[in-house]
């Protein structure tokens, strides 16, 4: 009996596909969290930049209410506040010919964030996301390469969205310890007396 060439990648790709799937592999897209928290509020420079906007969908996509930030009369304080305090891009270069011409970039990707509660406690202290990305670069391509940037660039934006979510999944109270449990300061030793 013998098996046509179809058939056999036929079957060697039902294979493959089995073989990906019973060891866990699979496409990555959107994770589901179950963020500590129910309601946020987001300050940022720039309210309706991209990052912004992205991050607030990709939050409420996980069940949290976005609140406007709480003022000294509001009853529907939010639970936390996401500020992010700063949403940098560099472009730098990379590599450069024996001419002298580029040959390659370095795109960077920098956000500064912090999660804190209404009692200004850290529920995830001021840390920076950082993302970096090679661009080849050919000047005899300028108008597509300024595409792959921009492309490159909102990438960058989108991971450091995810970053923050799982950054966020992971966040927790401050412990505070009751008055009763901390411990006081060693007492100081007493020099010796002098004869």
């Amino acid at each position: 009996m013998q098996m046509s060439l179809s058939t056999r990648t036929l079957l060697l790709a039902a294979l493959l596909a089995m073989l990906l799937s019973a060891c866990g592999f699979h496409l990555r897209g959107q994770a589901a969290y179950t963020l500590p928290f129910k309601t946020l509020t987001l300050r940022s420079a720039n309210e309706f930049s991209p990052l912004m906007l992205e991050l607030k969908q990709a939050v409420q996509k996980q069940g949290v209410q976005i609140v406007d930030a709480p003022h000294p009369t509001q009853t529907d304080a939010p639970q936390l506040i996401l500020h992010i305090a700063s949403e940098n891009i560099g472009k730098h270069i990379l590599s450069l010919s024996g001419t002298g011409r580029v040959q390659e970039f370095q795109l960077n990707y920098r956000v500064l964030l912090r999660l804190y509660d209404t009692q200004q406690q850290d529920w995830i202290a001021p840390v920076e996301i950082t993302l970096q990305r090679n661009l080849p670069y050919d000047d005899t391509q300028v108008l597509a390469k300024e595409a792959e940037e921009a492309m490159l660039y909102k990438e960058m934006r989108h991971d450091a969205v995810q970053q923050i979510l799982r950054r966020l999944n992971r966040a927790r109270a401050p412990e505070i310890l009751p008055s009763s449990e901390i411990s006081p300061a060693p007492a100081q030793p007493t020099p010796p007396a002098k004869p």
